[in-house]
């Protein structure tokens, strides 16, 4: 990540949560979206939650992206505290829990809450999504983006 002021938020609910999470990182630093992660619990700490969310704008994020359990707790206090879109990575937690529960959690938020939702632990969907957000502004982000369509169209991998 270089110094550039993050343009996206990377928050994941718990540490066991960050693998995953940091997939999201390494495809936006690959689309050299600035960006920043960090570990926080709506349950465990919502005021640096409610804080995060929201100063993000007026601190230039443009898009978050959270890590959902099976409560959903998380993308749902944020997109609630912000004006910024936000997407939610539904967790499988457990071989047990196979994270269908937190996908269905994160499609059905509130009215007036809204959370993109990708697939169970698509957290690199989620940051290829948050990267056309931000490229609907920038024309570098644009570029690196039409490359990894063409990569892909060519059945290049990630």
């Amino acid at each position: 990540m270089s110094d550039e002021t993050p343009r996206a938020g990377v928050l994941a609910a718990s540490p066991s949560e960050l693998g995953t999470m940091r997939q999201a990182g390494l495809i936006l630093e690959k689309f050299g979206v600035a960006h920043e992660i960090r570990i926080m619990s709506s349950s465990r700490n919502p005021d640096l939650v409610d804080e995060y969310a929201r100063t993000a704008f007026e601190r230039g994020l443009k898009v978050i992206i959270c890590s959902t359990g099976m409560s959903g707790h998380l993308a749902a206090a944020v997109a609630a505290r912000t004006i910024l879109p936000v997407i939610g990575v539904p967790i499988a937690t457990s071989p047990l829990m196979l994270g269908y529960e937190a996908l269905a959690i994160t499609a059905q938020m509130p009215t007036g809450v809204p959370v993109a939702t990708v697939g169970v632990d698509a957290a690199v969907n989620a940051a290829v999504l948050a990267a056309q957000i931000v490229g609907i502004g920038d024309d570098e982000v644009q570029a690196a983006l039409w490359r990894f369509k063409d990569d892909l169209a060519e059945g290049l991998k990630l």
